[in-house]
C-alpha cells in the first residue's frame, strides 16, 4: 500500500513493510525480465565477435549501431566496420548473425551492414580505449 493510502474509515494508513519472503519474491519478479535477459544474452554473443586485426570485441569497438528485439524474439542488428575497405567485410556480419542466432530463444537474426554514420575512434567504449592504449 503506498505511503499515502487511506483506510476504510478515511484515516491515513502507513504502508506495511514487507516481510523477508515478500521482499525476496518482489525482488525475484523485478530481476527476472525475459526481455532484459534475452537482450543481455544477445550482447554477450556480440561480445564474442572480433575483428581479427583488432583485439577488442565489436561491441566495445562501437561497431554495433542498433539491436532491436521483436515481439517474437526476432533480432535485427545494424552494424558497421572500421572502414569500408575492411578485409573482413564479407565474413564479420555473417559471424555476428551466427553468434546471435545461436542464442537460446532468438528465433531469427538479420544483420545489416551500414556506413552511416561513419565509424570513428570516438565510438569506442572506455574499455576498448584502455585495451588499445588509446587515451
Amino acid at each position: 500500500m503506498p505511503d499515502d493510502a487511506i483506510s476504510k474509515d478515511g484515516e491515513a494508513e502507513e504502508a506495511k513493510p514487507m516481510n523477508q519472503t515478500e521482499a525476496a519474491i518482489a525482488a525475484a519478479k523485478a530481476a527476472y525480465d525475459p526481455r532484459a535477459a534475452l537482450s543481455e544474452a544477445v550482447i554477450s554473443a556480440l561480445k564474442s565477435c572480433y575483428d581479427p586485426e583488432i583485439p577488442v570485441d565489436i561491441w566495445e569497438l562501437g561497431l554495433i549501431y542498433r539491436v532491436d528485439i521483436g515481439p517474437n524474439n526476432e533480432v535485427e542488428i545494424d552494424m558497421t566496420l572500421t572502414s569500408p575497405m575492411c578485409p573482413v567485410a564479407g565474413e564479420l556480419p555473417m559471424q555476428v548473425q551466427q553468434a546471435v542466432a545461436s542464442v537460446e530463444d532468438v528465433t531469427t537474426c538479420k544483420v545489416e551492414l551500414v556506413w552511416e554514420p561513419p565509424w570513428h575512434q570516438g565510438m569506442m567504449s572506455e574499455v576498448a580505449r584502455v585495451q588499445l592504449d588509446m587515451f
